[in-house]
């Protein structure tokens, strides 16, 4: 449920721009513009009587109202604009929140496959005995190949029964499903005093949560701080503002306008210093609130961006209460960045353009100062010195020769990595331009469902300040770099 804060702050803006669109008028004018509005709206009303008494069909006066509703929404052309009645405006809230029904997992889907990439402390998942890592087979008996994975969510106590994968051997599962709250901000303290806070999304108390795990690393003894706002498509911008006051002391967050197209200023005005170098990583879905912050943090020159080109969305919706419980969200502002950058539909350009999760997690590190990086995983799941991560290794085992993903050899030794189709050979380049490459018909590399691997015998021939294990029991490799 929206907080009364929330709720007056988003009312409130909204308020204020509809002052700003109203002109002044006499008595006079805005009768005769009253009876100008009602005469439009009556032929609105005549269509959908005469549809409702004389349709050959039969109508549902409900459904034509909708209908109407949606179609003055969309011709807007604005993806972003929609209406929701009081069910569809409670599922939205509770989206935005990051509250569901489910099992409390996070899946991977690839071309072959389904995984969980993470099991949720506390939830229903972790107490029937799944892990990270384990390969779904069926659900409710039904083959992944021949479902979307929705039907992991439900009713709260309805049960759900899984057939997965685990080192090779099958086991089935029944879940029970219940209500799951997402907490949007994790924090992880890693070697050489480097925060890593991730947000999962702008929820209402996503500023609180941030405030406090920025306390707990700073207690710790924080350095750096690695911010990971990959796959956060958004939420309140009310939060991503006050967090961004917990990097900055003063200055510009970003640049709005309405409908008049003046650019005003959203300034921090007591907000505090950081005090430390900061990473952001993004990717092709860091979104909206998301993008606010990033470009708020790389134009104030307070962070590095590492990772993809974010999604593009540089506008603003507001949540307008409708009559019988329904909500307008409506697209009242676009945002610029404090340099004056529209990024719609574009998205923001990283400093440092990274592709692969776990590539860009270990650049990330790196920059923040980590100089000692272990890796370990398979191809479904991954450590960085010991603690857990979303990602993979990118494991291949093939005879006796062991592989893994040419983007996290190439972060681990910090060079870029390119694939050279006509030879087919995969480069890596470091920064003084030194070039090595391995070759698909050498069997150095391998080519799979549009990623390339190299095999680790001869990538140490290259790079020698490698050392690799494998585990054949546990089916585990384990790549390190000092």
């Amino acid at each position: 449920m929206k907080s009364a804060k929330i709720i007056t702050s988003v009312l409130s803006g909204c308020l204020a721009l509809s002052i700003a669109w109203a002109p002044a008028a006499s008595a006079a004018d805005a009768a005769a513009a009253e009876t100008v509005q009602a005469s439009k709206t009556d032929v609105i009303n005549e269509i959908m009587q005469y549809l409702e008494y004389y349709n050959v069909e039969g109508v549902d006066q409900d459904t034509l109202i909708r209908g109407a509703i949606d179609g003055m929404v969309s011709t807007l052309d604005d993806p972003y604009s929609q209406y929701f009645n009081k069910e569809e405006a409670a599922a939205f809230g509770h989206q935005v929140d990051l509250e569901y029904v489910g099992i409390g997992v996070r899946l991977m889907y690839t071309a072959k496959e389904l995984y969980i990439e993470e099991v949720m402390s506390g939830s229903p998942a972790e107490a029937a005995g799944l892990k990270r890592g384990d390969s779904i087979l069926k659900i409710n008996g039904v083959r992944v190949a021949e479902t979307a994975g929705d039907e992991l969510s439900g009713k709260a106590g309805t049960k759900v029964s899984l057939l997965v994968q685990r080192n090779g051997a099958n086991k089935s599962y029944v879940v029970t499903r219940s209500e799951i709250a997402t907490t949007s901000v994790s924090s992880k303290m890693l070697g050489s005093k480097i925060a890593y806070i991730s947000i999962n999304g702008f929820t209402q108390t996503a500023d609180e949560e941030f405030s406090a795990a920025l306390d707990k690393v700073r207690a710790a003894g924080m350095k750096s701080l690695v911010l990971d706002l990959r796959d956060n498509t958004g939420g309140y911008m009310d939060s991503a503002q006050n967090i961004v006051s917990k990097f900055m002391d003063a200055g510009i967050m970003m640049y709005t306008s309405d409908q008049t197209g003046t650019l005003k200023p959203v300034t921090i005005t007591d907000g505090s210093k950081i005090g430390v170098p900061v990473v952001v990583l993004t990717n092709e879905y860091t979104a909206s609130a998301s993008e606010a912050l990033t470009g708020a943090l790389r134009d104030n020159k307070l962070a590095t961006i590492v990772g993809t080109r974010s999604y593009g969305k540089a506008r603003i919706q507001s949540l307008i209460p409708m009559s019988g419980g329904g909500e307008l969200k409506l697209t009242t502002m676009k945002y610029l960045t404090p340099n004056k950058e529209d990024f719609n539909h574009i998205g923001l350009a990283p400093d440092i353009e990274v592709k692969g999760k776990t590539a860009q997690l270990i650049t990330a590190l790196q920059i923040a100062g980590m100089k000692e990086i272990t890796a370990s995983g398979d191809h479904h799941i991954l450590d960085i010195n010991g603690t857990a991560f979303a990602g993979n290794v990118g494991l291949i085992k093939q005879g006796d020769q062991v592989y893994a993903s040419s983007r996290v050899l190439a972060a681990l030794v910090e060079n870029e990595v390119s694939w050279d189709a006509k030879n087919k050979k995969v480069l890596l380049t470091n920064g003084a331009g030194t070039v090595s490459g391995f070759t698909l018909a050498s069997k150095e590399a391998l080519f799979q469902d549009g990623e390339t691997f190299i095999e680790l015998s001869a990538f140490k021939k290259r790079f020698p300040a490698l050392v690799w294990s494998y585990n054949a029991a546990q089916k585990h490799l384990k790549l390190s770099v000092k």
